[in-house]
């Protein structure tokens, strides 16, 4: 190998590496075929003793010339003995053969200067005594710079060993302890044979030999509670009992300082990870993570109301979301609650929302969090059916590449995604398998269970969440059967209730792991793990947002086999027609207009156009018909509405005689019939309006004066809901609609919309005041 090939594998530095300037710089030193000199280096055995020879030289002819007196020479070799061979030497905490050998260096050194400058420096003898001088210095330096190395080991040893000692008087103390603690309350008499500190400093572990006899770990782990009592930890603080390596060997996980309340942050760490090598959901009570594996396993989340179930939910969909080879499909019957923070970044880069942020808009091309919402029956139907279809098309089609890999299982990748359907509160589903009064629930809740029992290979799982897990609540025992990673969230339930349905063996206080984000976990799968405490991340609501962003250019797209199986129910999951909600639902979220009894995609419901509109032409006075709502794809394009109702007048007419024509001109507000009116937003042609200009009438929204009408006639206030109800509109379709109206020319709510009516209790609605004074900023504007 030349020496160029050499020099190009050693790693460069940044200056060589940087390619984004193109300034020439000199490198120090170039041209000179002497080696770099580094000034900062202290001196060694061989350049300790060059430095003192050239230097005692130096002063013996400088003196010569300069008549210096001859005793100086020795007093400053004194004083250097004093200073640099005794002081810096006791300073440094060196061995007393270094500071002799500096000492007599310096006076050796002083002394041939003053004999030097006494009979000529220029003779041979004083060369040659100089020579000598050299050797001796460079030999003791060497010698003693050896001695100090043994020795400066020495002392790093025997800190170790003190250190070592005095954690295994910390270790025999604790054995000793433990040892007669278990024979005390466990009638167990072990034998104690490891003790490891954790690096939390929260807790320790400890190893022991059972007896003989047959006796074996569970007779330990169900006195957990009382070890912990007769321990007297803190509050919050548990003795985890597992069996260790091998049968025989029993592990204690004592915990010391509670840290389920101590808030952790979920890191700021949105690397790729894969379903095959795991995902991090928890931390263990010693700071560990705890890591899951779904490609086979579905998993079953239990939490009661205000558990943290919500937060842990966003940090399931964040592992799935930063997984390159899985994609994530929601049900939420609960108006899709979950889901709306994860395609809120999709719907401000389609320009239907506005951003939290303007000066951090989420950029063009941002796709949904997660791959598919389904906030209905209907839609979660449609989705459940779609998941049936891909598992038998991956069945069929991919049986070559089964072979080619020598597995039963579909090989996950990039390219070949695994779907994780993600099912928040599924007892709103699975409560209704034995329903004959509602069959859509009943299919769903059929639908939910076939899945999770036919398309494991195929790589089609579920984590499915409820508030308990009693029968009645998910059904029947096939989601516990096919879900061995369980997790039962402790804090607010009743006497460790779900902790007994889901790990009815493991004999953990759950009363101990009462703080949000806390309690059991458990995979009772093949590679699986023991029921263990744990302690969620914390998420924040910014947190959703980053994580879309950060993994929107690495999250898969599905295969195309299984495109063509989920067919169109797949292709226009975000269509208009099926996925408009989600502006309004998102919009009116933000506005706190939202009407808890308004499913998504009931009747009613206006659906916006999730297209990304077209800029405004310039003096255009469209875009806000752009950004409100449109109900364009409810009829066909080539069909105009005029044309069709004279079509269907002339059919009446043709059959019956009796219909005349109706007209067409303009009536009252009050005459006019009840329904949602955007006239507001469109210009009327000159030769359709029967009154001036200047008539204020026309320059107030019909919507607004309407709803300013019925407010006042109601006694000045009105909810939201019965105002609507009087309009003959949607409760999410007025606020949302009045809401842009009343944003439009700056007019504000009073206590965020919230109000009371009578004795009623507090909810959103509307002020006369608060109307009139929005009127009359319309007429005072146009």
């Amino acid at each position: 190998m030349t020496t160029q090939e050499t020099m190009s594998r050693e790693p460069r530095s940044l200056k060589e590496l940087n390619l984004n300037s193109t300034k020439k710089t000199k490198t120090p030193g170039a041209g000179s075929t002497l080696p770099p000199l580094d000034w900062a280096r202290s001196h060694g055995p061989i350049t300790g003793a060059l430095s003192a020879t050239t230097g005692a030289a130096a002063a013996a002819l400088l003196g010569t010339a300069t008549g210096m007196p001859e005793g100086w020479p020795l007093l400053i070799g004194a004083a250097g003995a004093l200073g640099h061979g005794i002081g810096h030497s006791v300073r440094r905490k060196l061995t007393l053969r270094t500071a002799v050998a500096r000492a007599a260096s310096w006076l050796v050194a002083g002394g041939w200067t003053t004999w030097a400058m006494a009979h000529g420096p220029l003779s041979w003898a004083a060369a040659g005594s100089l020579a000598a001088l050299g050797v001796g210095i460079g030999a003791a330096a060497s010698h003693t710079a050896a001695w100090e190395e043994v020795a400066e080991e020495e002392r790093f040893t025997a800190a170790a060993r003190a250190a070592a000692a005095e954690m295994d008087g910390r270790r025999r103390v604790i054995a000793a302890e433990w040892q007669d603690r278990i024979r005390r309350v466990c009638m167990v008499d072990v034998k104690v044979v490891a003790v490891e500190f954790w690096e939390t400093g929260a807790g320790f572990s400890v190893e022991a030999e059972l007896p003989g006899g047959g006796v074996t770990w569970d007779r330990i782990s169900s006195r957990s509670r009382a070890l912990a009592a007769d321990a007297r930890l803190p509050l919050g603080c548990t003795v985890h009992v597992e069996e260790g390596a091998a049968q025989g060997l029993v592990v204690f996980d004592v915990m010391t300082k509670n840290i389920m309340r101590e808030e952790k942050l979920y890191p700021d760490d949105y690397s790729p990870l894969s379903i095959l090598t795991g995902i991090p959901w928890c931390l263990r009570p010693n700071g560990e993570e705890i890591r899951v594996f779904l490609r086979e396993a579905c998993a079953l989340l239990l939490g009661p109301p205000g558990s943290g179930k919500s937060t842990f939910m966003d940090i399931i969909l964040t592992g799935f979301a930063r997984c390159t080879d899985a994609l994530t499909w929601v049900i939420d019957l609960k108006q899709g609650a979950i889901g709306i923070p994860w395609v809120t970044p999709w719907l401000e880069a389609q320009g239907l929302i506005e951003p939290d942020d303007p000066d951090n808009p989420a950029p063009a091309g941002t796709r949904p969090g997660v791959d598919w919402l389904a906030a209905t029956p209907k839609e979660a139907i449609r989705m459940l059916k779609a998941a049936l279809r891909i598992n038998k098309a991956r069945q069929l089609r991919y049986q070559k590449l089964m072979r080619q890999q020598d597995t039963t299982l579909l090989p996950i990748s990039p390219e070949l995604p695994q779907i994780e359907i993600v099912i928040d509160e599924g007892a709103e589903a699975l409560a209704h398998a034995n329903n004959r009064r509602e069959p859509e629930k009943r299919e769903l809740a059929e639908l939910i269970k076939e899945v999770m029992r036919t398309t494991r290979a195929m790589g089609l799982r579920k984590v499915l969440t409820a508030v308990d897990g009693n029968l009645n609540t998910i059904g029947d025992t096939v989601v516990k059967r096919f879900s061995p990673l369980s997790i039962a969230l402790t804090s607010g339930e009743n006497s460790g209730h779900n902790v007994g349905k889901l790990f009815p063996k493991v004999r953990i206080d759950s009363n101990q792991l009462n703080e949000k984000g806390a309690g059991i976990i458990g995979d009772s799968g093949a590679n699986g793990f023991a029921p263990t405490e744990f302690k969620g991340w914390k998420s924040l609501p910014s947190m959703v947002r980053r994580v879309v962003l950060a993994t929107n250019d690495r999250r898969p797209t599905l295969d195309q086999v299984s495109v063509e199986a989920a067919g169109d129910d797949y292709r226009e999951r975000w269509s208009p027609a099926r996925a408009g909600w989600l502006a309004t639902a998102a919009e009116a979220v933000r506005n706190g207009e939202t009407d808890d009894d308004q499913a998504p995609g009931a009747a009613g419901t206006t659906t916006a156009v999730l297209d990304k509109p077209e800029p405004p032409a310039a003096g255009d006075d469209s875009e806000r018909r752009h950004r409100s709502l449109n109900l364009s794809y409810q009829r066909r394009a080539e069909d105009d509405p005029d044309e069709l109702a004279a079509r269907f007048l002339a059919e009446i007419d043709q059959t019956y005689g009796t219909t005349e024509e109706p007209d067409r001109t303009r009536r009252t507000d009050r005459q006019r019939p009840r329904g949602l009116n955007l006239s507001y937003s469109r210009t009327e042609p000159p030769e359709t309006s029967d009154t001036t200009a200047g008539d204020e009438s026309e320059r107030v929204p019909p919507l607004l004066q309407r709803a300013y009408d019925a407010v006042t006639a109601a006694g000045g206030r009105m909810h939201t809901a019965d105002l609507a109800e009087q309009l003959g509109l949607a409760a999410t379709e007025l606020g949302t609609e009045l809401g842009r109206i009343l944003r439009a020319v700056g007019v504000e709510r009073p206590g965020k919309g919230t109000l009371r009516v009578g004795k009623s209790e507090p909810r959103t609605g509307y002020l006369a005041e608060t109307l009139a004074e929005a009127i009359r900023r319309y007429r005072d504007a146009r």
